[in-house]
């Protein structure tokens, strides 16, 4: 060897990558997510991270949607389902898992818009919505379950994404200062119907009016049945 120069290190003596699988993409993808935010993660950022090439993840995940999905079911994995098998009313407890995942949405505002338009299909998820429709059937009749709990999620899932998108509080505040002076502006001859409840229009809590609309939603769902024969035809959206 030639005086001064560094010995070559033979690639057969670097410690060996670990195998590429779903489970370290996804945990590589949430650890990228909670660092640098979930814009960062991309497929080009989780390859570096893995020290790998882009190609060698679509093995495991067909597009960066896929990728989200597979994301947000680990987190929902984490659900505290624990009020499925608690004593007590069947209503609150089925409230308290729905908040439990809203609030988990809120935290990553990207991942629940798009659980808006991709549905996650994994053991995370369906642990959630086999709880749900345990709570469900305590107290709803049998036939409704299936379409009631694909229309709570859909709505704590909206919520959440449009509540966790305005969290920033300068934007928000700016938002309902905007709002309640167009609201306060307005006259009977204008607006007469905005006018006449005035702040009314935003008033209460954020906990009082979803809890209101929890209320609406399941008193709905008792009082009014399927359509007859709904249970012959397929969803067309693959609900829940």
């Amino acid at each position: 060897m030639t005086p001064g120069k560094t010995a070559p290190i033979s690639r057969r003596e670097r410690p060996a990558k670990p195998a590429l699988s779903l489970e370290g993409i996804v945990a590589a993808a949430l650890g990228i997510m909670r660092a640098e935010g979930l814009e960062r993660v991309t497929m080009r950022r989780l390859a570096q991270e893995l020290d790998t090439g882009p190609a060698s993840l679509y093995v495991y995940v067909g597009n960066t949607a896929e990728l989200r999905a597979y994301m947000l079911d680990d987190l929902l994995g984490g659900l505290d389902l624990s009020p499925v098998t608690a004593p007590g009313d069947w209503r609150e407890r089925l409230v308290t898992v729905l908040w439990s995942y809203g609030s988990a949405l809120m935290e990553y505002p990207g991942l629940a818009q798009s659980a808006l338009v991709t549905r996650p299909a994994g053991p995370g998820y369906l642990r959630m919505v086999d709880g749900l429709l345990a709570l469900l059937a305590e107290g709803v009749p049998e036939d409704r379950t299936a379409w009631a709990v694909d229309l709570l999620l859909h709505f704590v899932t909206a919520t959440a994404t449009e509540q966790g998108t305005r969290k920033v509080a300068d934007d928000a505040r700016r938002e309902e200062s905007d709002l309640t002076a167009a609201i306060l502006a307005a006259t009977p001859r204008t607006f007469p119907r905005i006018a006449a409840l005035g702040m009314d229009l935003v008033s209460g809590t954020g906990e009082q009016r979803l809890g209101w609309a929890f209320d609406v939603l399941l008193n709905g769902i008792l009082e009014t049945p399927r359509p007859e024969g709904s249970q012959d035809v397929p969803g067309a959206d693959g609900a829940p």
